[in-house]
């Protein structure tokens, strides 16, 4: 996400911070590159306009350029405008009085919008509320069959299965047996069109009259840049939104949709969708975003990832095992930690949200993604007895592993033994620090993927 943006704006504010002394020539020339940059990542023209002029008047004068650093005075302009330029706090999503909460979700075909409305429903759920989920396209073959895939998977209920075809008659249903039921949250997964025409848009106002929303969300498409914008305009302008939900920004999406939308319209960005499993759908906040793209890292959003992914429950017992036991630490233990940090993706997106990780940085680094699954392969390829009792693997029962989980002999050998590292470790800390194993739920692997 925006990696092409960070690289360059990287390097024009390090210039910045590498200058003892900035003139104003050197100030105006960083500034075209900036203005370079965000042209480039398909930005809205009037709205990098407007962030460059603000940047410029903020940084132009004594107080900066003659400050004792006046570069990471500069850099820290550049981050305050990004904020201002992403829409700063976006205020919670509504909800009801008297449940249930009902949330429309409308955008073209194709931008996510079915997927969309299940990790919705996922995060409330995890929420403690009790979300449902409503099929209201009748037009795209397989679209509720998809709808009840999903739900099934996030083991969420879908209410309204109205035999009409009627869009409005279909939400009003599901909405009055959502109340019968006692269902928190609505998600209208709406019918889209490939172009944004009159007739969906009159659709749309008809089902937003009848069903009286509390949220509107237009599911827009990240990659399609300045594109995702005007879609944007013809929603906002047609059925009023409050709110935008941008998908696949885990591709090669260059930006400017994400940079453009709110300086155009106004309308925060609520969330962004980062893959296609359920728990890929982040909280955006401008400030946290901001960081990210000058490569600050997003400490908090690692932490909301982890929560949204690791099982809190099978985290917990491990580290009940651990303290009550005094730091045995079996295969069966491992291949759980292994399994969890699968669920956050992959290492080197988790590692760029570190602050002070640059993508530079990890540009030669060797991790390797597949070592974890290599890991896993040859942990789940041994007997639950040789996991519980590790010391117990000879040499023919290392080749037997070897063969099962596809990987040489050598690499079983290897991973045996970075394992007995990671035991005595988790020993120590059991025997000298009790209370840091109360923070370290999932042991740390980073040693063994490379």
């Amino acid at each position: 996400m925006f990696e092409r943006l960070s690289d360059r704006l990287d390097g024009v504010l390090g210039m910045f911070r590498q200058r003892g002394v900035i003139t104003e020539k050197m100030l105006n020339e960083g500034l075209r590159e900036v203005r370079r940059a965000l042209l480039e990542a398909d930005v809205n023209y009037q709205v990098a306009r407007a962030f460059l002029k603000r940047v410029e008047e903020r940084a132009v004068g004594e107080a900066v350029l003659k400050s004792v650093r006046p570069g990471d005075q500069i850099v820290k302009i550049v981050h305050d405008e990004l904020v201002n330029l992403l829409g700063e706090e976006a205020p919670p999503l509504a909800k009801a009085p008297v449940p249930p909460t009902i949330i429309m979700l409308v955008g073209l075909q194709g931008s996510g919008k079915t997927t969309t409305a299940a990790k919705l429903a996922r995060r409330f759920s995890r929420e403690g509320a009790r979300p449902a989920l409503v099929a209201c396209d009748p037009y795209r073959p397989a679209a509720i069959d998809q709808l009840e895939t999903l739900a099934k998977a996030i083991k969420v209920p879908i209410v309204g299965r109205s035999s009409s075809q009627d869009v409005t008659e279909m939400a009003r249903s599901a909405v009055e047996e959502a109340r019968r039921v006692g269902v928190t949250h609505v998600l209208l997964d709406m019918a889209g069109r490939l172009q944004a025409d009159e007739e969906l848009m009159g659709e749309l106002d008809r089902v937003k009259s009848t069903v009286s929303p509390h949220e509107v969300l237009l599911v827009a498409d990240g990659m399609m840049g300045q594109e995702a914008v005007r879609v944007a305009e013809g929603f906002h302008e047609s059925v009023g939104l409050s709110g935008v939900v941008l998908t696949k920004m885990d591709g090669d999406a260059r930006g400017g949709a994400a940079l453009s939308i709110f300086g155009v319209l106004g309308v925060p960005i609520r969330f962004v969708g980062t893959g296609e499993r359920p728990e890929d759908l982040m909280v955006f906040e401008a400030h946290r975003m901001a960081g990210r793209i000058l490569q600050m890292g997003d400490i908090v959003g690692l932490v909301e990832h982890a929560q949204q992914t690791i099982d809190l429950g099978e985290t917990k017992k491990l580290e009940k095992k651990l303290l009550e036991q005094k730091g045995e630490f079996d295969l069966e233990d491992f291949l759980l930690s292994i399994q969890q940090i699968q669920k956050m993706g992959p290492l080197k997106g988790l590692l760029k949200m570190i602050p002070g990780v640059k993508d530079g940085m990890l540009e030669h680094a060797d991790i390797n993604s597949r070592r974890v699954r290599h890991l896993e392969a040859m942990i789940l390829s041994m007997t639950p007895e040789e996991r519980k009792k590790p010391q117990i693997l000879n040499g023919s029962r290392r080749a037997r592993i070897a063969r099962g989980s596809g990987r040489p002999v050598q690499e079983v050998n290897q991973m045996l033994g970075q394992f007995k590292q990671m035991r005595k470790m988790m020993k120590r800390m059991s025997k000298h620090a009790p209370n840091m194993m109360r923070g370290a739920r999932v042991p740390d692997i980073s040693q063994m993927t490379g």
